[in-house]
């Protein structure tokens, strides 16, 4: 049991995508590798997860619970970084790991000297569990068949941690799965998690790398579960109501979906956007979550506080996530349109800031305010050139009444 107090706290934060420092040298590849990231930021992640540390510190959650994608690309290094990193938690705040897609036999682990790549050590099974051996360490349960387990918070709530990725049994050479499913033994395990929850009064919390559901109509191939139907029954049977997931770098929140009784949480990258941390607050039978913008400037050093990068590190992750999204839709409209920059880059901003209001959970707007950025020139001229893009350009804003920051549920 993490805590014997009915009220508890704990942090949950996904993909944080850690590449350790000592597997580049900021040279030719590494720089390469960051401008082709997607919107990650490769560079500052050893700063970034040690400022988090010392605020944990500070406030002292009960946990700290990591959705996956610990890792940039398995490399075995950075998972053992990333465990030092966090080290100064122990005996204070239980730091509760679960893998994603890129963190077991990842083909693409790799290490960066100068213009070339190298192959780095991979990560086994057998070695996530010894450089998380804490997190494992006193479980309520342990798959065999997988990298779940499971956790007592406290006397009324079960954390369940599942494996919902797909991995080869030994080195790959491969790209890593995207797809993820529950695999047929970890799925009986996780019905034993759940029976004994409801036999012990327990109210089950559960835990995973993919979605349980499609958060964006457009694009969720290979981000909801390959079984989730199957995984859906189980948690209607035992009225599962809370599933927190990460892997598509989106802040969403999703009510149940009828017949499920479940709320899913998606957390977005901690290495992109704005550095997003969900607080879950439980006292006795009533959780409130709200999402966070981490802060880090309180927490630098004296020498980090002179880099400019460092103190202003959310405009810093904006414009990355801007320039990426924006740059290979934008480059086929130069031709046609070149003597219309100022549209071009009126269509590039408009195209990166949806993007970003959605992987923020900040995509609400009126009716009205939808209304007027699609009659504007820049949208129309956006999607009449890149038709390929339109359906999802129109997934990214919510009309409804919703709130993808905050959560209040009673059990």
């Amino acid at each position: 049991m993490i805590t014997k107090n009915d009220a508890t706290k704990f942090w949950v934060i996904s993909d944080t995508h850690l590449i350790a420092d000592s597997l580049h040298d900021n040279g030719q590849a590494f720089s390469q590798m960051q401008k082709t990231s997607q919107g990650k930021d490769l560079y500052y992640q050893e700063v970034a997860l040690r400022a988090f540390v010392k605020m944990a510190l500070e406030k002292k959650p009960d946990a700290i619970i990591v959705t996956g994608d610990v890792t940039f690309n398995g490399e075995r290094v950075s998972a053992q970084r990333f465990a030092e990193i966090f080290r100064p938690l122990k005996g204070k705040t239980k730091l509760l790991i679960l893998p994603g897609n890129h963190d077991i036999f990842d083909g693409w682990a790799r290490e960066f000297r100068g213009k070339k790549q190298y192959y780095a050590g991979q990560i086994s099974p057998l070695f996530w569990k010894n450089i998380f051996s804490e997190s494992y360490k006193d479980s309520f349960s342990e798959d065999d068949s997988s990298l779940a387990y499971s956790q007592k918070l406290n006397s009324n709530f079960l954390l369940i941690m599942l494996d919902s990725n797909i991995y080869e049994s030994e080195e790959s050479t491969s790209a890593p799965a995207t797809h993820g499913q529950i695999g047929k033994k970890q799925l009986k395990w996780f019905e034993e998690q759940l029976k004994q929850a409801q036999q012990n009064s327990l109210h089950p919390l559960v835990f995973m790398h993919h979605n349980l559901y499609a958060h964006n109509p457009a694009v969720n191939k290979s981000y909801v579960l390959d079984n989730a139907n199957e995984v859906r029954r189980l948690f209607a049977r035992y009225g599962v109501k809370l599933v927190f997931s990460g892997h598509i770098h989106a802040q969403n929140i999703l009510d149940p979906q009828v017949p499920t009784p479940t709320t899913e949480i998606v957390s977005s990258s901690f290495c992109s956007t704005d550095q997003g941390y969900g607080e879950v607050y439980i006292k006795k039978n009533q959780l409130t979550y709200h999402r966070h913008s981490f802060e880090m400037n309180p927490y630098l050093s004296d020498e980090e506080t002179q880099d400019w990068t460092l103190t202003h590190f959310h405009d810093y992750l904006e414009n990355i996530q801007l320039g990426s999204l924006a740059a290979n839709l934008m480059q086929k409209d130069l031709k046609k349109y070149h003597n219309s920059l100022d549209l071009i880059r009126d269509m590039g901003k408009l195209f990166s800031q949806m993007n970003y209001n959605f992987f923020t959970g900040k995509n609400h707007i009126s009716i009205a305010q939808l209304d007027k950025l699609h009659e504007s020139e820049t949208y129309k001229v956006l999607v009449k050139e890149n038709p390929e893009v339109q359906l999802y350009l129109e997934t990214l804003y919510d009309t409804s009444v919703h709130d993808n920051w905050n959560l209040k549920l009673k059990f």
